[in-house]
């Protein structure tokens, strides 16, 4: 019973420690000839979880998407 408890135990520790909202960056805001998306960042070496959590109206979710992705990896280079 007890290697059932520390084993969950574990499973869930690890689980917290690879939750997204340890890793963001402040809000960043990127001018588009739409408008400003603001994109939520995370550090230089997650890429993949760039997303949007403000974009223009008229702006698909996909493409505002693809504007945080591209300013992740513009950051990544700088």
């Amino acid at each position: 019973m007890f290697h059932k408890i520390a084993m969950a135990a574990m499973a869930t520790a690890f689980i917290a420690a690879c939750s997204p909202k340890s890793f963001e960056s402040a809000p960043v805001t990127v001018e588009t000839a739409q408008g400003p998306v603001i994109c939520q960042l995370y550090t230089k070496s997650l890429g993949d979880w760039d997303r949007s959590v403000s974009r223009p109206e008229g702006m698909s979710l996909e493409t505002a998407d693809q504007v945080c992705v591209a300013e992740g990896q513009r950051e990544m280079k700088s």
